[in-house]
């Protein structure tokens, strides 16, 4: 193999496909990056066995070839030499020389035979969307997943797509997070779990935009083609909770808010419920004001918001990160909040427009004492 490509696509491939590097692994090659020399193109791959990465740039190959290349060095090395033309040259013994103005760097590499192969879905079922519909779909979710391996399956987003439309859904057993995108060509029906890491990594990779990606769905696999960049993540396998059983349809309580008042409010009164070590703050809903309560042995605070109401007044208790972590994905001005009593979950949605674009459900803390 004998290639000549620039430093600073190099250096910007490396930092992608990094991304997928093992990082808690008892086998070498997974801590590697897979070059891939041939038709004037680099093509360098990484991969955990859960997720992988393929990222590919220009480059002028003289002699065609492929090694794996230890990637923590070798990403270490590129990011030094980011204006600089790069040759990459490499002999039987899988001595891999790097030259660069007057320099050199010689590294031992793993032969590429070692390196676990990807799995292709390109010509797999698919659906179609754009790229900042994917990241908002990602980001409004995946934040909801369970940190704990008690339930794998929590530790994933359910992905429902049918017709025109895509769903994705978290929980954790003290919230859900549900969020719906429109999509275009879709060959698919389906609901599989996707891992939520994996899930986080591709939202890194996406761009603002409206340019229209594809997601192909095969088997135990789903893959985001990028075109010069290529995600593929295995699924995880089982049976997801049903979560439509525990989203209610009737509610006695409903009020109207502006977000932002609601996020700064929750903000300054977690101050002191953090401090309490318990996150609770109380909601005091009547009339036309919602009253926001938390204290600690410093303290406490109280912090008044006006609301259009609806319904019965209602006192309940919520972790107060558990809402934040839901308002700060969502940009609408102003949302619903729907409630039933202070023993049953509350469910945030838009204001106006699609009901379907998102819905957050947060069950209620015990109140041990008055606030």
């Amino acid at each position: 193999m004998q290639v000549i490509c620039d430093g600073l696509d190099l250096c910007d491939a490396v930092i992608i496909v990094s991304r997928a590097i093992g990082t808690r692994t008892t086998n070498p090659i997974l801590e590697g990056i897979k070059l891939v020399a041939e038709d004037e193109t680099l093509t360098l791959s990484a991969t955990d066995l859960e997720l992988s990465i393929e990222k590919k740039i220009k480059a002028e190959v003289k002699v065609e070839g492929e090694i794996v290349v230890p990637g923590k060095f070798f990403g270490e090395l590129v990011k030094k030499l980011l204006n600089q033309k790069i040759e990459l040259k490499l002999d039987e013994d899988n001595l891999l020389t790097i030259t660069y103005t007057d320099s050199e760097t010689v590294i031992q590499c793993f032969p590429a035979y070692e390196f676990p192969s990807f799995k292709k879905l390109d010509s797999a079922d698919f659906f179609g969307m754009s790229k900042k519909n994917l990241k908002n779909l990602i980001n409004r979710t995946t934040f909801a997943v369970a940190a704990d391996d008690t339930r794998p399956i929590l530790k994933g987003c359910l992905l429902e797509v049918e017709n025109q439309k895509v769903s994705m859904v978290a929980l954790d057993g003290s919230r859900l997070a549900l969020a719906v995108q429109k999509i275009k060509e879709n060959t698919l029906s389906t609901a599989v779990v996707v891992p939520a890491k994996s899930l986080n990594e591709i939202s890194k990779l996406l761009d603002d935009n409206d340019d229209i990606i594809n997601i192909y769905i095969q088997q135990s696999f789903l893959m985001v083609d990028l075109k010069d960049c290529i995600i593929t993540t295995r699924l995880i396998e089982g049976e997801f909770i049903n979560y439509k059983q525990i989203i209610s349809n009737e509610f006695d309580t409903k009020i109207t808010i502006n977000k932002k008042q609601l996020e700064d409010a929750l903000e300054r009164a977690s101050l002191l419920s953090r401090i309490g070590q318990n996150n609770l703050v109380q909601f005091d809903l009547k009339d036309k004001n919602l009253c926001i309560t938390s204290r600690s042995e410093i303290g406490n605070i109280k912090e008044n918001i006006g609301i259009v109401f609806k319904g019965k007044e209602l006192v309940i208790a919520f972790n107060a990160r558990y809402f934040m972590d839901a308002l700060k994905v969502i940009q609408d001005e102003f949302i619903n909040i729907k409630l039933n009593s202070p023993q049953n979950p509350c469910v945030v949605t838009p204001f106006e427009g699609d009901e379907e674009k998102y819905l957050y459900l947060i069950l209620p803390m015990r109140i041990m004492t008055s606030l």
